[in-house]
């Protein structure tokens, strides 16, 4: 078994943060978004090699991430884009992986700025127990949340019905960038493209298989963030932390107040200032301030503001 971690957006919502940085690569804790869904897969040992798909722009991060990581089974596969205009869609990129690299297997799909609450190999199981086309679904409690991505009706675990980002959801079901495709199915991809299908929307193509056959539908409570705004990054952040703060052994906090959900990174200095619900990149330093709902990029100097859902790019010096 295959597995791919889509890894190729630019994040534009979340810019400067991820102007010069893959989203996957923001820190949750000790680790990142991506660490997280590699740690999986290395464990599963069903699947016997990782494709990370990403761009040519971020190319050359991802080579010395994953020449440095600890993980053997993850291999980059690179789209030829580097700017959000040039992008394939993800079905068109995945239609192109499974060329490029020869995929003959059955193949997991999972996006490299998903956090998620359920173990990859309880998936997988769900998967292989089915034996057809799955998605993983999570109930967001807010059709207005629920507006924002493919939303998934089911009689049991199969659905019946699959309408991506409706503008009337008739429940908060929804499916998250978590899917499973047996082999046999993979020339579908092309098929769906060829028939001038949207190439975007990987929930479109699903609504197109389940129009065809039957497609299995993996649900999981818990916790599920979908890493692509400021705010969603935060509310991982603070789901992890649970009302903490993550301080790292190297930064250096000095007469300060440090709110719930903080995360200061090393080399990092705060001194008399106060945060909350923040994250505080490596060699930042924050002296005199009040800062909220914010994200501060490293070696950034913020002085005597007061700053609320602010976020400030690296090298920044604000006073």
């Amino acid at each position: 078994m295959k597995a791919v971690v889509l890894a190729g957006g630019y994040a534009t919502r979340m810019w400067p943060i991820t102007k010069h940085r893959p989203k996957m690569f923001l820190p949750v804790g000790d680790g990142t978004v991506i660490d997280i869904i590699f740690e999986d897969l290395e464990a599963d040992e069903r699947i016997d090699e990782v494709f990370v798909s990403t761009n040519e722009r971020f190319a050359e991060t991802f080579e010395t991430f994953l020449a440095d990581a600890p993980y053997e089974k993850p291999t980059l596969s690179v789209e030829e884009t580097a700017a959000e205009g040039e992008k394939f869609g993800v079905v068109g990129a995945l239609a192109q992986l499974i060329e490029r690299e020869g995929v003959e297997d059955d193949l997991v799909v999972i996006a490299g700025d998903n956090l998620l609450s359920f173990d990859v190999s309880e998936f997988v199981d769900f998967f292989e127990s089915a034996g057809t086309p799955c998605l993983a679904a999570y109930d967001v409690g807010s059709k207005e949340r629920a507006r924002s991505y493919g939303l998934v009706q089911l009689d049991g675990d199969r659905v019946v019905d699959f309408q991506e980002k409706p503008d009337d959801p008739q429940s908060t079901l929804v499916s998250i960038a978590c899917y499973a495709f047996p082999e046999e199915t993979l020339p579908d991809f092309d098929t769906y493209l060829t028939g001038g299908n949207n190439p975007d929307e990987p929930g479109w193509f699903l609504e197109w298989l389940q129009d065809r056959g039957t497609v299995h539908a993996f649900t999981f409570d818990g916790a599920w963030f979908d890493i692509g705004t400021p705010e969603s990054y935060l509310d991982a952040v603070s789901w992890y932390l649970d009302g903490g703060t993550f301080v790292h052994d190297d930064a250096t906090v000095e007469d300060s107040e440090l709110g719930a959900n903080v995360h200061v990174m090393a080399d990092a200095s705060v001194v008399n200032s106060r945060l909350d619900r923040t994250v505080v990149f490596s060699d930042a330093v924050i002296r005199d301030a009040d800062i909220r709902n914010s994200i501060v990029d490293e070696d950034t100097h913020v002085e005597n503001l007061d700053l609320s859902n602010a976020l400030i790019g690296a090298h920044s010096h604000l006073e």
